[in-house]
This record gives structure tokens, sequence and C-alpha cells, in this order.
């Protein structure tokens, strides 16, 4: 409770993506037994991003402007944040180019693609999967553990769960079957 004054009670909570806020101050009015529904919603953070990194539609509507007319992008570069940005706080995997290729169309990440592991790593967590150049592939759900991945040669250690990379960004390495 950061503020109360006669009905209204400013709160801050710290929650997970999935979280009913709405419902979770009506349940705090009904156990307290005065009632309570939200007036209003601020989210300050989500994932990496947080509200004092944020910019407002006029300062982009600004910067694209200026880099239409003038042809300058310094705004906008201090305005927009690369793709990989987003998966900034997660556990990161480092793949090999031919891996990288097969994973933009879809294919699960096998251990003998792995170049770097985050240490830590357990099964079930979500990671990124990165080029050794530093683009975001994909993001995935980890089957094997870091420990796992480090004392094995082969099998799937993650379960692509969205691409991010374009495909076609990487040659391919593999041959596609032909039947006889």
């Amino acid at each position: 409770m950061l503020e109360y004054e006669d009905l209204y009670a400013l709160m801050r909570i710290s929650c997970q993506h999935g979280t009913y806020v709405r419902k979770l101050i009506h349940d705090i009015g009904e156990v307290l037994g005065v009632g309570a529904h939200m007036r209003e919603l601020r989210r300050t953070r989500t994932g990496p991003f947080r509200e004092e990194r944020s910019v407002r539609m006029q300062e982009l509507s600004e910067a694209v402007y200026v880099y239409r007319e003038m042809g300058r992008d310094d705004r906008l570069k201090s305005a927009i944040l690369p793709q990989e940005y987003i998966a900034s706080h997660l556990p990161k995997v480092l793949v090999l180019d031919g891996a990288a290729a097969a994973i933009s169309h879809g294919a699960d990440l096998a251990v003998p693609g792995i170049s770097v592991i985050s240490e830590g790593i357990k099964r079930g967590d979500v990671v990124a999967l990165f080029t050794l150049k530093g683009e975001l592939v994909a993001l995935a759900k980890a089957l094997m553990s870091t420990e796992e991945v480090l004392s094995s040669d082969r099998g799937v250690a993650f379960k692509t769960t969205r691409v991010v990379l374009e495909r076609g960004v990487y040659p391919r390495t593999w041959r596609k079957k032909t039947s006889t």
C-alpha cells in the first residue's frame, strides 16, 4: 500500500504474467469486508521493459518525421530497441550457423548445434537462442538442463516455441530426403 485516502488506495503489486489484478483487488475487498474495484491500472514493467525507458508516441512520431524529412536516424535509434532486447532477461544459448538456419525453419535445437550455453538452465525453462553474431533466432523450452547438455553429444536439448529469425538469413546446411 503506497497511499490511502478516504475510499481510495494506491497500491504497487509485483506479480507474474497471467495474474488478474482486477480480480485480486476485488478479492482483497471481499476479505476486508468493504468491497473494492480497480479504478486504474498502470503497468510499470513487463519482462525486460521498464517504464523509465519508455517513449511517448509523440516522441516516436517526431523521430520518424525527422528521419523521413532530414535523413537523421539518431532519434529513432534512441527510441527503438533492437529485437534482441526482448529476450535479454532470459538464459542464453548460442547456436552454430547451420542450427540457426534449421531453427528458422522451425526445427528444434539438438546438442551438436550448441556452441555456448548459460549456466543454471533447468528442464522446462524458457531460453533465448542466439547466433554467434548475437542475432535472436528463437525462444525455446529446455528439454535438458545445462549439465545434461554439457555431458551429452546428441539428442534434442531445446524445443523451439517461437521463431524470430527470418528464413534464408543463414544458408541451409541439410539436404531434403529424396524418395526412391
